[in-house]
């Protein structure tokens, strides 16, 4: 079982964390074999702490483990910086989203030892990362959280048409995947932490753009964005329409489709419509949130043997092919630190929007 420490403390290199040097050595080797990403993200959160405020949103524990949820931030502190927050690992054995994040930010911190430009880029920006949301369910290497929650099907929201069966959320309990929760429960553990961080440092921003990073059984690699509850275009479908084009004109050979999740299905309790929601309730100017679902299916094309192995139905198990996604998504990573910093340059005005709009019926609709 899960549950979350409401007094949750900053995270420094003095040793008020629960690192893995406070670990004993038999966990230690445990999550090594098991959960490396979280003690690489520690040591870079300890390596970096002059550049990285980290802190420990939530203590989840599971058979007497305790996993710590981490958000991180840098750049601006300035309260009308436009942000841009990353999440990786809502589903556990998803973990190609989170090594991804890694990876990326330990490149941009050694960037940043160096790189004026990209100094002066994060001075004008808040970047928030929660690499990391779902540490247990990662550690049992399984799409659920510890209590068999679907993370992303955990939102008090309800599909206003047919899902998937069991794919689209249900609740009929812990024992098949995809499961809601209880009804009118309480959002799991890990959600109400990410909603902290939503409405600490995300909303009430002039704007405010979301990547989340999954892999999925496709083909391509997609850019998906709300609704997932509902097939009638999202209040803001000009600003999305806006930003495809812009991310087309810029890198014209890219390969992602840029849609809505609802054009392929309907799922229930999806988080990003849920803080979509209460981004317009708290009046929030501009609001994207993406998902990008990297095509594992390629990965599996390449080497079939993956379909005997859960984990790679849904990551690269061949060390070249994983290094090759590593790299393949950093421009993707790097134009949304853009965009978001420039968004008065791209953003649509009134006499645009009602063109964008048109074009979204056209495109998707």
């Amino acid at each position: 079982m899960t549950n979350l420490n409401h007094t949750p403390p900053d995270v420094t290199a003095t040793g008020d964390i629960t690192s893995s040097s406070l670990r004993s050595a038999e966990l230690r080797k445990d999550f090594k074999q098991k959960i490396p990403e979280l003690l690489q993200l520690e040591r870079l959160m300890r390596e970096h702490n002059n550049l990285l405020h980290a802190n420990c949103e939530a203590k989840l524990y599971y058979e007497n483990m305790e996993f710590p949820l981490y958000s991180l931030t840098l750049g601006s502190r300035a309260p009308n910086a436009p942000t841009m927050l990353f999440t990786g690992g809502i589903h556990g054995i998803e973990r190609i989203g989170s090594q991804v994040l890694i990876a990326w930010l330990q490149t941009l911190l050694e960037r940043l030892q160096w790189d004026a430009g990209l100094q002066q880029q994060l001075q004008q920006l808040q970047l928030v990362i929660v690499p990391i949301m779902n540490p247990v369910g990662m550690y049992l290497n399984q799409r659920a959280n510890g209590n068999g929650v679907d993370l992303n099907r955990n939102a008090p929201i309800d599909a206003e048409g047919p899902v998937p069966l069991l794919g689209g959320g249900h609740r009929l309990g812990p024992f098949l995947p995809w499961y809601r929760g209880r009804k009118r429960g309480q959002m799991e553990a890990e959600n109400i932490a990410l909603e902290q961080v939503i409405q600490r440092q995300v909303f009430n921003r002039p704007f405010a753009a979301v990547l989340d990073l999954h892999s999925g059984l496709g083909m391509q690699d997609r850019l998906w964005f709300p609704h997932a509850y509902r097939k009638k275009p999202i209040g803001n479908i000009a600003d999305y329409v806006a930003l495809k084009m812009l991310w087309e004109r810029s890198y014209p050979n890219h390969t992602y489709l840029f849609e809505p999740q609802s054009i392929h299905y309907l799922s229930h309790g999806d988080l990003w419509d849920y803080f979509y929601y209460q981004s317009r309730a708290q009046n929030q100017a501009h609001f994207l949130p993406l998902t990008l679902e990297m095509g594992s299916w390629l990965w599996v094309k390449k080497s079939p043997r993956q379909l005997f192995n859960m984990a790679g139905l849904f990551n690269p198990q061949i060390q070249h092919r994983h290094t090759r996604v590593l790299r393949r998504h950093i421009v993707l990573l790097d134009f949304m630190l853009a965009a978001t910093l420039n968004h008065h340059n791209w953003l649509p005005d009134e006499k645009q929007t009602g063109i964008l709009n048109q074009t979204a019926k056209s495109l998707w609709f």
